[in-house]
Formats: C-alpha cells, structure tokens, sequence
C-alpha cells in the first residue's frame, strides 16, 4: 500500500503517522492490533509485579510469625556473624575458582581423550577400550566424597617420598579423576551421535581416520554437547569446597572456623550464598547456550 496525493494517513499509537521508509502504511487494524499487544503486555507485566509482591508479603509473615523464628534468625541470620565471614569466605573462594579453572581443563582434556579411547575402531584397540570403560564404570560408580577420602587422606598417609601431601593438589586430582569420567561419557554420546555418513565421507576425500575425527567428527560432537558439559561444570564448581575435608581453607572451611569458634551457623549461609550467586550466572549461560543451539536446530542451521 502506498500513499498518494490527498488520502489520509492512518496514525500510529503515538499520533505519528505510522509511515516506513518504503512508504508502506500499516492498516488500522494491524495497529490496533499492536496497540492491543502492548496493552495485553504491559497489563501481565503489571499482574506479574503484583502477584510476585504478594506472594513476597504472605512468605515473609509466614516465616516471621512462625514458631522458633527468633532463635533460628539468632542462629542462621546473624548481620553480625554474616559481616565476620563474607571477607573470610571470599578470601577462601579464591581457592574455588582456581581449581575450577585448573581442574576443569584438566577434566575437559582427559574425558576427551578417554571418550576418544572409548570409540576406537579395530580389534587391536580392544584393550584400550576395555580399560576406558572400565575407567568411567568405576568412577561414575564411587561416589565422591570416598574418592576424596581416599586421595586426600589415604595418599599422605603412605608417605611416599616425592609425593604431594598438599591438599589442594590431592583434592584437585580426585575430582579431576571423578568429573572426567562423566565428562568422558558426554562427549562420547556426541560422538557416536554424529552420522557414519559424516565419518565416510570425510573418507572419500581423502581424510585419514585421524583427520576425519579431528575435523569432521569432533567439532560437531563437542557443539552438540555443550550444554551437558556446561551443567557438568558447574556441579564441579559446587563440588570444589569438598576439599576442605583435607584442610585447605576454601570458602567452606573459612565457614566452618568461624563456626567453630562461634557455634553460630550463619556463615555456613554466607558460603552457601556465595556459591549460589557464582553458579546462577553460569546456569543462566547454560541455558542461554541451550536456547541458542535449539533455535539453530530449528532453524535448519548447523549444529
């Protein structure tokens, strides 16, 4: 539709007149349309605000008025208590966040390698295979914190001469040894998920095998697991304060000596906050990543 010498020009919501650059005039009805859009919007944005406000009023007088409150805010809410232990606590995360980066390498480089063992083709890897599904079997199966026990507690103990005693280095190891076992079954499901056409026809020009799983095969696998492999690091995030069990003063054992000087439990909350507020952002990304690669999916595009 365009607009000619003489004819009206229908107005916008704002008493503009709704005219694109190529001349184009929106009829009435599609900018009653949108004007009734941004009505349905701004009124679920309303209720929305209301709805989350009230709900916040009715919590907030179930928890003050219920029984025990005022002991349990003495014991888990203390500002003072809190105040102590925020510096300490975020002294101590500092030592979280280098084994997350440190051990999260280091676990995204052995579980590929491992999953790589894991898909070798020909009876002459047979042996390699068998020891990477047993690796991932038996560390899948124990549970953590008895594989930190062993490594953090029991390594020392043997007293082997040239061995580490520290505990961040015997911590960092155990849960490098746990999470690539699962990281390790993550990117071999992304593997085996990329279509034998794919590996074939990289074959037929001229690719060897090797080649063909370096750049066919594995940058489609490691794109198609990104999510699971983001969830994955942040539970290794929120596991790194399990090194504590040996003493290194972490975020949680920086708690834990306030808490036992004080027998107040509030800077147990302070930790567990600050651990919170580090991994939304990161589960915030996952699911940012996760939306995108369904859209692409969706779209037709490549994975």
């Amino acid at each position: 539709m365009t607009v000619t010498k003489g004819e009206s020009v229908p107005e916008g919501a704002d008493g503009a007149a709704a005219v694109r650059g190529d001349g184009y005039v929106p009829s009435e009805r599609r900018l009653e349309r949108e004007r009734h859009k941004r009505a349905r919007a701004r009124r679920a944005t309303a209720v929305a605000a209301l709805s989350t406000l009230v709900t916040a009023a009715v919590l907030y007088l179930v928890v003050v008025h219920a029984p025990g409150w005022p002991r349990t805010k003495e014991t888990f809410f203390s500002a003072g208590y809190a105040r102590e232990a925020l510096p300490k606590v975020l002294e101590g995360l500092w030592l979280n966040i280098r084994l997350l980066v440190v051990c999260g390498v280091a676990v995204l480089v052995l579980g590929m390698l491992i999953a790589i063992a894991r898909t070798l083709r020909g009876p002459v890897f047979f042996p390699l295979r068998v020891l990477a599904a047993a690796y991932t079997d038996f560390f899948r199966g124990l549970p953590l914190i008895i594989n930190l026990m062993i490594v953090v507690l029991g390594v020392p103990a043997l007293r082997l001469q040239g061995v580490t005693v520290d505990p961040v280095l015997l911590g960092g190891t155990a849960l490098t040894l746990t999470y690539s076992a699962y990281v390790a079954e993550v990117f071999r499901a992304g593997i085996e998920s990329v279509h034998p056409s794919q590996r074939a026809a990289a074959r037929s020009l001229g690719l060897t095998n090797r080649q063909a799983l370096r750049y066919v095969v594995l940058p489609q696998a490691v794109r198609r697991q990104v999510p699971p492999l983001l969830n994955d690091l942040v539970s290794l995030q929120k596991d790194t304060g399990l090194v504590s069990i040996g003493g290194a003063v972490d975020a949680v054992r920086a708690a834990d000596i306030i808490v036992g000087r004080s027998l107040n439990y509030t800077p147990y909350i302070v930790a567990g906050l600050v651990f919170v507020a580090l991994t939304i952002p990161m589960t915030r990304f996952t699911d940012w990543v996760t939306a995108r690669l369904d859209r692409r999916r969706d779209q037709g595009g490549a994975l």
